[in-house]
């Protein structure tokens, strides 16, 4: 990852684009629909869809998914390919998410947008 490129938004939200897709971006409301994979920031994978075979869709703006997500993909286009690092105020904070994700981790998501509805 070439960190020259990092953009950090005001929230604290970091990403790199590594494939700037094409079109428009998604607008509340819209589903989109992702392949991705979640690491911790010690690189421990803990999901992916691509092991699934199966893309994740959502619906932008209306808090189904975490908050450094939505940010995240809301300003990407189909085909896009993006490195999400997400603080965690903007994940799953001092909760965690069972045992798999732990309290105040830092997530990094390697997100593909694959479509817009």
């Amino acid at each position: 990852m070439n960190l020259e490129k990092t953009i950090t938004t005001t929230s604290g939200l970091k990403y790199v684009d590594i494939q700037e897709g094409s079109g428009v971006y998604p607008k509340t409301g819209q589903f989109v629909s992702v392949h991705y994979i979640g690491t911790l920031e010690n690189g421990k994978k803990f999901d992916s869809s691509y092991d699934r075979n199966q893309p994740f869709s959502f619906k932008i703006g209306i808090g189904q998914v975490i908050k450094g997500w939505e940010e995240g993909v809301s300003s990407m286009k189909v085909g896009g390919q993006r490195k999400l690092i997400i603080p965690p105020a903007l994940g799953y904070g001092s909760r965690g998410a069972g045992s798999v994700i732990p309290p105040n981790a830092v997530l990094v998501f390697d997100i593909e947008l694959l479509d817009i509805e």
